[in-house]
């Protein structure tokens, strides 16, 4: 939903919660039935789905009741979630193109210890941050999330700056 249009509070809760779902969907996907394991970036850049699919719906349940000002106040903090989601996941796309360093708990070898626990870490695989598992029209998963997330970004600040009631 473009900024300017004419829908209401709670077509833009929903195009956000079924947006969100539709995200982790697609990332359970990968990692269950395709097999790519999340790097802990990637992982990160679930949590604003997990939370804004509850909060859409709350947005939506508000509108629906006719309590805009408390749907538009959702859909704004819905904006400032996306909106955090877009910052990292551009962050995790930058560091699979190196354009600056991630995070060293995943982009660098671990750090020397001593005893059981060297032992353990060497025997976990933790996915690499710096690499990207997959690209589709040479943008990785990363790179999809932030034009997903900034789509519903959108969304979301359209729900929250809509003048239009729900019927």
């Amino acid at each position: 939903m473009p900024l300017g249009s004419t829908g209401t509070p709670s077509q833009a809760a929903l195009l956000v919660a079924a947006g969100s779902a539709l995200a982790l969907a697609a990332a359970w996907y990968f990692q269950l039935v395709v097999g790519l394991a999340p790097c802990p970036l990637c992982l990160d850049q679930r949590i604003p789905y997990y939370v804004g699919v509850p909060l859409a719906l709350l947005a939506f349940g508000a509108a629906q009741t006719g309590r805009t000002g408390t749907a538009r106040a959702l859909m704004g903090v819905l904006f400032l979630l996306m909106l955090a989601n877009v910052g990292l996941a551009s962050f995790h796309a930058g560091v699979e193109w190196r354009f600056w360093p991630g995070p060293t708990s995943c982009t660098g070898a671990p750090a020397a210890t001593t005893g059981s626990i060297l032992s353990a870490i060497k025997g976990a695989h933790v996915p690499r941050c710096d690499e990207a598992a997959w690209r589709l029209f040479g943008l990785s998963m990363a790179g999809w999330n932030a034009l997903i997330a900034a789509a519903l970004a959108l969304c979301a600040l359209a729900g929250a700056t809509s003048r239009r009631k729900d019927a």
